[in-house]
């Protein structure tokens, strides 16, 4: 398929998610961010995700057979072929799940009704092939961050304080042409993301 690239690993089960991956220019100005956030919040339990993992989950999808990969790609074709390339404009600051209890540290996105849409397709394609839907509304953000569940209250201060003062203006544009999935290999120093397939968008040039 034209503008569809698949590469095989030999796994019988393997953990995946289809995601939006970032531009090198985009990732840049996440580690800036992580840099600047990490010197104030040096003594705090934040486990920081590495900039060239972060990415924008679309739908995550737990272990995989590697028997039904090639449904799920075709799955994942059929329904980038009902949408058009987009932008997302990359910027500011937040946490889940308030201010003063914070578990997740992120960077927001403003995205067009294309990306919800998406997000809506997909939930739909993978529930059909068995894939349980997540039943927390959709809120398109980038990580950078998770705070350790053994944090003490005053941790909590800091890491408030810090979010509070920080500004994170706006850190570009990226133009969306394709899912991907991925699969993740938890390792003791990290998870380990591979590209498995990427399905493109229909370009908006052609008629």
């Amino acid at each position: 398929m034209h503008g569809n690239s698949y590469i095989s690993l030999s796994s019988n089960v393997f953990r995946a998610f289809i995601a939006i991956t970032l531009s090198p220019e985009i990732q840049l100005g996440l580690a800036q961010t992580i840099d600047n956030l990490q010197n104030q919040l040096r003594r705090a339990p934040i486990r920081w995700v590495q900039p060239r993992n972060i990415h924008l989950t679309v739908k995550f999808l737990g272990n995989v057979s590697a028997a039904n990969q090639g449904l799920l790609t075709r799955c994942l074709v059929a329904e980038a072929s009902r949408h058009t390339a987009f932008e997302l404009s990359i910027g500011g600051l937040g946490v889940f799940p308030t201010l003063n209890r914070p578990k997740v540290i992120w960077v927001g996105i403003e995205a067009p009704a294309e990306l919800l849409m998406i997000h809506k397709g997909i939930e739909g394609e993978m529930a059909r092939l068995g894939y349980a839907p997540e039943p927390r509304a959709f809120s398109p953000h980038l990580t950078l961050g998770r705070v350790s569940r053994n944090v003490r209250s005053d941790e909590y201060q800091l890491i408030s304080s810090a979010i509070n003062q920080s500004k994170v203006g706006f850190l570009g544009a990226l133009r969306v042409s394709s899912l991907e999935l991925i699969r993740s290999d938890l390792k003791p120093d990290g998870a380990i993301y591979t590209r498995l397939f990427s399905a493109s968008l229909a370009d908006k040039t052609v008629q």
